[in-house]
C-alpha cells in the first residue's frame, strides 16, 4: 500500500518511533521501525525474558459486516469458522486456484456479523477484492504486547484487553473510544494485540512502554517469528507454495464445504506433496540466508525460505522446502550453499525455540 503519490504509508505512531531513534525502513509499502538503538538481539531477548511493544499498523484490516458475509468468507478461506463464534479469532488462508497460498491471516470475529480479517500489508487490496469488504487499516494502529510479562505490563494501562484469552477477541473502551484485543500475536510468546483508533494511538504506545514494555521493530519480530516456525508470506507461503508443504494442513477444513482453491487442494493431498517445510540448524552463527540451494550428498534437494541467527540459540537457523521422495530426514546433514562457502546444517524439528522435548 502506498499513497497516491507514490510515497510510503506512515503508522499513526510514526512520529512516536522517530522520538525513540528507530532505524525506518519499507515494508509492504509502509514506512515502519526495524530496530531501536538498543538492537535486533536485544529486542529479541526482551521479548523471550520480559514484555516488548511492535507496531504492526503496516498489518492490513478489511472489516465485513452484515448477513451473508459469514457464508461468503466460508467460500473463500480454508479453515471453518463454524469451529468458533464471536468473540473469537482464526487463523487462515486465502487460495489460488492452484491450491498456492495468496495470503495468510487471521480473522477477528469480533460481534455477530462483523468480522476484521487481518491479511498481510502488501495483500490488503487482494483480500479485499475477494472479501465483501471495507478497508479501515489506516483508521487504526495495531499495537502487539508480547513476551511473558506483556499481560502484566498492559493490565494497568488497558486491563480488560490484558485479560482476553489466546485467540479470543474483547472490545474495549480506551479514553472514551471503542478498541478492539486479540489475544494473538507473531512471536512464539504470550500477548495482546490491540487496535486502537489512530487519533490516541500515540497515547496509547507511550502508556503501554511506561508500563515497563520495550519497543521493538520488525527485525526481532522476524527473528522471533523464524525461532518460533511461524511462516511469513512471501517465504514460507506464497506464488507455488500450499499449505500442504507448508506443514499447515490443519489450516484446511475439507469437510466444510467448497473454498476456492480446495480442488487443487484435495489432488495434492491424494498424491502427497512433492516438497515440505523442514528445519536446518547450522554450527555457527553465520546467519543461512533465503534462497540459498539445500543439497545431500552433493545433490539439490531443497531451497532455504527463511534464515537467520537464533538470540537464543546462538547459532544459524532456517526453513526449507525440501523434497520427500529420497529427501534428508530429521537427523540428517545437509549443506546450505551461500554464495562463497557451504553451511554444514542438520535437519532438526521445530519449533527452533523453546526446543521440543524428545521421545
Amino acid at each position: 500500500m502506498q499513497t497516491s503519490g507514490g510515497q510510503l504509508v506512515r503508522s499513526p505512531l510514526h512520529d512516536e518511533h522517530v522520538a525513540l531513534g528507530a532505524k525506518l525502513t519499507e515494508f509492504g509499502g509502509w514506512e515502519m521501525p526495524l530496530s531501536y538503538p538498543a538492537g535486533t538481539v536485544a529486542e529479541h531477548l526482551a521479548c523471550r525474558s520480559g514484555a516488548v511493544a511492535f507496531d504492526v499498523s503496516h498489518l492490513g484490516t478489511v472489516r465485513a459486516e452484515g448477513p451473508g458475509v459469514f457464508d461468503a468468507l466460508q467460500r473463500a478461506l480454508t479453515n471453518d469458522l463454524g469451529k468458533i463464534g464471536p468473540g473469537r479469532a482464526q487463523y487462515t488462508h486465502l487460495l489460488a486456484d492452484d491450491g498456492s497460498v495468496l495470503d495468510d491471516m487471521i480473522v477477528w470475529w469480533v460481534g455477530e456479523d462483523r468480522f476484521d480479517v487481518m491479511p498481510n500489508a502488501s495483500n490488503t487490496e487482494r483480500v479485499r477484492a475477494v472479501i465483501p469488504g471495507t478497508d479501515v487499516t489506516r483508521s487504526r494502529a495495531v499495537i502487539a504486547v508480547q513476551g511473558p510479562r506483556a499481560r502484566a505490563l498492559l493490565a494497568p494501562v488497558a486491563p480488560e484487553a490484558a485479560e482476553v484469552l489466546r485467540f479470543h477477541v474483547r472490545e474495549f473502551t480506551w479514553r472514551g473510544a471503542p478498541c478492539v484485543a486479540a489475544g494473538t500475536g507473531y512471536t512464539g510468546e504470550d500477548g495482546v494485540e490491540c487496535a486502537v483508533p489512530a487519533p490516541i494511538a500515540p497515547e496509547f504506545w507511550r502508556a503501554t512502554l511506561a508500563a515497563g514494555a520495550s519497543p521493538a521493530g520488525l527485525g526481532a519480530r522476524d527473528t522471533l517469528r523464524l525461532e518460533a516456525a511461524l511462516p511469513l508470506h512471501g517465504h514460507e507461503l506464497g506464488p507455488g507454495i500450499t499449505p500442504l508443504q507448508a506443514g499447515l494442513s490443519w489450516v484446511v477444513a475439507w469437510e466444510k464445504g467448497d473454498f476456492a482453491g480446495k480442488a487443487a487442494l484435495e489432488a495434492e493431498r491424494v498424491a502427497g506433496p512433492a516438497r515440505r517445510l523442514r528445519g536446518m540448524a547450522t554450527e555457527g552463527r553465520q546467519p543461512p540466508r533465503a534462497d540459498a540451494i539445500v543439497t545431500a550428498d552433493g545433490r539439490e534437494v531443497g531451497v532455504v525460505t527463511s534464515g537467520n541467527f537464533s538470540p537464543m540459540l546462538k547459532h544459524g537457523i532456517a526453513l526449507a522446502l525440501v523434497e520427500t521422495k529420497e529427501g534428508p530426514a530429521r537427523g540428517d546433514p545437509v549443506e546450505i550453499n551461500l554464495e562463497r562457502r557451504s553451511l554444514p546444517a542438520t535437519v532438526v524439528a521445530t519449533p527452533f525455540w523453546p526446543p521440543r522435548a524428545e521421545a
